[in-house]
This record gives structure tokens, C-alpha cells and sequence, in this order.
């Protein structure tokens, strides 16, 4: 259910990229691009804490606007895409760009994923001809190198990172031989370690689940599916839920969930049973969603002028325990 809204101040929230939540340090950030800025909030409180500028903004075409995808390094670092080819190294106590790094496309630097145990950050160049990934040191921010997706007919979108297999897994929506999309399986030394063809998906958002469960979002199709990121063998195949974009796994309560851009819809995922929970309304343009695994908050920006932010907002739901059906409306 929803439970609250946090306000976004300065100018209309019309667009925006990802979201990320660090439970840890009670924090939410969005790449908010009406304001050119990253924008930090209490998932305590459910208030906005301050906004960091530095971003190039809505330029009029997504494929150069930022910021875009944020990833946090710790509590106090946070590295996030943005619209000029760039990974920008924030500084979240003193509110600061630090760095700026290039990757060497001309367009966004989009989805980005983090490897602690070999210090790289992952960005998708997926508006780039041909799209290509961007592998990043943390600690020297340098390029290690790049991988071209040649191939790929409609960029690039979500990599996960899984500390026990140490392979990227990065979707991959469409290619020339492949329509439907198929995940790509690479190694911190930027070799390609598998693939797995998908039927009727385009995916586009990916998160790690329990058991080595890949949980993808289908942009172009009303179903998730779940893979096995050890073997790719499909375990899962959810009709219910679909049309996503971002997709966020919560070990808090071991649930999945998708938000659902063409429905305007929430959906929830039961990762121990693999089935189909049930769905919120979200709102307009809600293709963004993370978790506050701690506090079991669901954080959904919602892009004006929605009737129930007319300015935009954050959506924060969270679950009743032994009440779903009275959380969902369910198709």
C-alpha cells in the first residue's frame, strides 16, 4: 500500500532516470534530470535531504540527458550516469561532483552496476552507435575497457553483478539474430562467459535474487521471467507482471519488485514461491523502483503532472504482513 510521498522541490519532477536506495545509510538518490541534479532523501523520514548539481539535465532527447543510472560505492560515494558520455564520482557529505569520467561515446552513459571484489563499475553506452559497455576503475577512475554490443538493435540496458559466480549479466533487449532480447554473461576481464536467448521479453531491468535467481524484466511483453544465473535455464516464466523497466530484488521481506512503465503499475514478485503476488497503481512514468531492505519501503518516483502528484513526487509503499490482498488490485 502506499504510505507516504516525498516531495521533490524546485522545478516540476517531469523526468528522471533510475533510483537507488542504501538502507544502510538511510538514503534514496534520484537521477533527477527536471533538475539537472541527484537528489538525496531520509527513507526514515520520507524527506528530501538535499539536492547535488553538476548534471547536464533533460537536453529534449533521452539519449543525451542525465543523470541517468546511480550505483552507491558506500555510504558516502556515489557514482551515476550522465547525459554527456560521463560517470560522475559524487561526494554525498559535502554535496559535490569529485570527478568526472569519460567513456568516450557521445551520448548517455546509462545503467551502471559495481563489483567490490575487483573495484570496476559497469555502464551501459546504449545510445552510442554501436552501443558498447564501459568497464571503470574505482580506485584509480580509469577505463579498463570497453565491450562493442555490434549486434544490439536497441541498446543496451540493466548489468547485475553476482559476488558468488563473479560474472556481469547485462540485458541486452534486441539484437539482429535474436529479437527478443537475450542476457550476456561477461568477466571482470571483460571476456564473454555465456548468453541466453529470450523469447518475446526485451529485457531491460535485472536484479539478483535468493538461490541464484536472475529476476528480468520484459519492456516489450506482459511477463517476467526468472533465470538461474548459474545454468541460464529458465525457472520461471510470470505472465502476470510486465512492461518493466527497472526491477529491484528486497531481501527484506524476499520479494521482487517491477515497476511496470506502460500500466503505471507496481507489481510484486514472490521470490521463495516464484509467483505472482499482485500489483499497485504507481503513476505516471513510474519506470523507476528501489528498496529500503531495512525499513521494507518501496521508493517509485512519479513524473508530473500525475492527479496524485501534480509537481511529481516519490511513491513510498510498503507491505502489510498477512494482509496482501488488501494491498493489491490484481488484473
Amino acid at each position: 500500500m502506499r504510505i507516504a510521498k516525498m516531495r521533490v522541490p524546485g522545478g516540476a519532477l517531469g523526468h528522471f532516470d533510475m533510483g537507488w536506495t542504501d538502507a544502510s545509510a538511510g538514503r534514496y538518490y534520484l537521477a533527477d534530470q527536471s533538475n539537472k541534479s541527484l537528489d538525496v532523501f531520509d527513507t526514515h523520514e520520507n524527506t528530501f535531504v538535499k539536492r547535488i548539481p553538476g548534471f547536464v539535465g533533460f537536453s529534449g532527447d533521452d539519449n543525451t540527458s542525465g543523470p541517468d543510472g546511480v550505483v552507491s560505492i558506500s555510504r558516502h560515494e556515489v557514482w551515476v550516469g550522465d547525459g554527456d558520455s560521463s560517470v560522475k564520482v559524487v561526494d554525498i557529505p559535502t554535496g559535490a561532483v569529485v570527478d568526472s569520467i569519460s567513456t568516450g561515446g557521445k551520448a548517455r552513459a546509462d545503467g551502471l552496476a559495481y563489483d567490490p571484489q575487483d573495484g570496476l563499475v559497469v555502464t551501459a553506452n546504449d545510445a552510442d552507435s554501436p552501443a558498447f559497455l564501459t568497464f571503470i576503475s574505482v580506485p584509480n577512475h580509469a577505463v579498463k575497457g570497453r565491450i562493442l554490443v555490434a549486434d544490439a538493435t536497441d541498446g543496451i540496458k540493466q548489468t547485475v553483478y553476482d559476488d558468488t559466480t563473479r560474472l556481469f549479466y547485462t540485458a541486452i533487449p534486441s539484437t539482429t539474430s535474436r529479437p527478443g532480447g537475450e542476457i550476456r554473461v561477461f568477466d571482470a576481464d571483460l571476456v564473454l562467459a555465456g548468453t541466453k536467448e529470450l523469447y518475446g521479453c526485451n529485457p531491460h531491468g535485472l536484479t539478483l535474487g535468493p538461490a541464484h535467481q536472475l529476476l528480468v524484466g520484459c519492456n516489450a511483453s506482459t511477463h517476467v521471467v526468472i533465470v538461474d544465473d548459474t545454468t541460464l535455464n529458465v525457472l520461471a516464466d510470470i505472465s502476470q507482471a510486465g512492461g518493466a523497466e527497472e526491477v529491484w530484488y528486497n531481501p527484506g521481506d524476499n520479494q521482487y519488485y517491477v515497476a511496470e512503465n506502460d500500466q503505471q503499475g507496481l507489481a510484486v514478485i514472490d521470490a521463495g514461491t516464484m509467483t505472482f503476488v499482485g500489483v499497485a497503481q504507481s503513476g505516471l512514468n513510474a519506470h523507476s523502483v528501489a528498496v529500503d531492505e531495512r525499513l521494507n519501503h518501496v521508493f517509485v518516483p512519479i513524473a508530473a503532472p500525475d492527479l496524485a502528484c501534480p509537481r511529481g513526487c516519490i511513491a513510498v509503499f510498503a507491505t502489510v504482513t498477512g494482509d496482501r490482498a488488501a494491498i493489491f488490485r490484481t488484473p
